[in-house]
């Protein structure tokens, strides 16, 4: 009974923050970030103002709604990968499925862009999932986490669904990009002494 209790408990819960969320983005959209308040969004949905900072700490965090679900995914990428799979395997395949690559005509990744407060949050919060991801590489590979190997990779992880949002092929752009981490530019041009003459020469 009390785990049927508790499911339900959780259930309402997830709801609720969906709704706020929801609540949140559609108001921001049609009037602007800066222009709508937290009660006008806690109103929208229906919750008191005191139930909104039960679930999201500020005003900005209710655009990120799924901020702790891709970090914690991030880390069971790489702690949970199958056994023998390369962790940058591991990591590509996660970027691949993961929801992580948002078209640029989004309405949410529009908003982001054109406010500042929430580009500044959006920083802050993937130089949190950067750090969480480089301690779980350190982790799997033995390596210490400030080791350039694991911080690079961690970051330019994190970019890579940046470089494929305006692809018409995300999944073979986001399996380029991985091929070019795990062999460096080695086998492209740029690696190689092919010089172009210069507009002068």
């Amino acid at each position: 009974m009390a785990e049927m209790t508790t499911g339900r408990r959780e259930r309402k819960k997830a709801r609720t923050r969906q709704a706020l969320a929801d609540a949140a983005v559609r108001l921001f959209t049609e009037r602007g970030f800066d222009d709508v308040g937290v009660r006008e969004v806690a109103e929208a949905a229906d919750v008191s103002l005191s139930t909104l900072f039960k679930h999201f700490p500020s005003k900005e965090a209710l655009v990120f709604d799924l901020d702790e679900d891709v970090e914690s995914a991030l880390v069971a990428a790489v702690r949970d990968r199958a056994p023998g799979q390369p962790v940058l395997h591991a990591l590509r395949d996660h970027m691949v499925h993961a929801r992580t690559a948002v078209r640029t005509d989004d309405p949410t990744f529009v908003l982001v862009e054109t406010t500042p407060a929430l580009r500044d949050y959006a920083r802050r919060m993937w130089s949190r999932h950067e750090k969480t991801l480089a301690a779980a590489l350190a982790e799997a590979t033995g390596l210490a986490p400030e080791d350039p190997a694991v911080t690079g990779l961690a970051r330019f992880a994190l970019e890579a669904p940046s470089l494929v949002r305006a692809s018409e092929d995300p999944a073979r752009t986001m399996h380029e990009v991985f091929a070019l981490l795990e062999n460096g530019w080695a086998t492209t041009p740029l690696a190689r002494q092919e010089v172009r003459p210069g507009r002068d020469g």
